[in-house]
C-alpha cells in the first residue's frame, strides 16, 4: 500500500495541486487525504477511486503496472491482493491493454463475511460462484448464490453481499467498468 499513497502524492505534486484542490475534486477531507499521503490511515477502494477520477487517471494507476503483450495472464503472476477495511481477498485476471472494458476478478469471501457497505454505481455486474455459497442483496432482493450458480445485474441497483457459511467461498467477479 506505501506504493500506492506515494503515488497519490507524485500525481498531485504533478498536477500542480494543493490538498485542498483534491479535496474539493474527490469530495474526501484535507486531513484525510494528508494522512492518506503519509500513510497513517487506510484507504477504501471508494476513495481510491474518486481520487483516481480527480487526477482524470484509471484506478490501475496505483498498482503495479506490468504490460500483458500477449493477452494471457499466467497462473504464476496472479498476486492476490486486499482492500483495506475488507477482508476479502481479490485476484486480477484480465490482461493489460488500452480500451479494456470488462474486469475479470476471482473473489476469495471469508467464512460469515458481510460486506454490507451498499453499492450503487454505472455499470454492470457478473459473479459465478465457483467454491461455497454467497447472499447478494440487489435493490432490496436477496439472493442465494451457490457454487455452478451465477448473477447478473445492472450495477446502479443497489448491492451488497455476504458469506452465510462457515467456510470460504470463492466467486469469479467480471464487471464494468475497470477500476484496477
Amino acid at each position: 500500500m506505501e506504493e500506492i499513497y506515494k503515488k497519490i502524492k507524485d500525481l498531485r505534486k504533478k498536477n500542480d495541486m494543493t490538498l485542498k484542490d483534491l479535496s474539493e475534486k474527490t469530495g474526501l477531507s484535507v486531513s484525510f487525504l494528508s494522512q492518506v499521503e503519509r500513510g497513517s490511515t487506510s484507504l477504501a477502494i471508494t476513495s481510491l477511486k474518486k481520487i483516481a477520477d480527480a487526477f482524470k487517471v484509471p484506478i490501475t494507476e496505483f498498482f503495479d503496472n506490468e504490460s500483458n503483450q500477449n493477452f494471457i495472464v499466467k497462473k504464476e503472476s496472479q498476486k492476490p491482493f486486499k482492500i483495506e477495511g475488507s477482508s476479502a481477498e481479490y485476484t486480477r485476471l484480465a490482461g493489460n491493454f488500452s480500451s479494456r472494458a470488462l474486469e475479470p476478478i476471482i473473489v476469495s469471501v471469508s467464512p460469515g463475511l458481510v460486506e454490507d457497505n451498499v453499492f450503487s454505481h454505472p455499470g454492470e455486474e457478473f459473479y459465478y460462484v465457483l467454491e461455497g455459497a454467497v447472499i447478494f442483496n440487489v435493490d432490496g432482493k436477496e439472493y442465494l448464490v451457490k457454487a455452478g450458480d451465477s448473477l447478473h445485474f445492472p450495477s446502479q441497483l443497489p448491492h451488497y453481499w455476504s458469506n452465510p457459511l462457515n467456510q470460504n467461498s470463492k466467486i469469479l467477479c467480471v464487471l464494468t467498468p475497470v477500476i484496477f
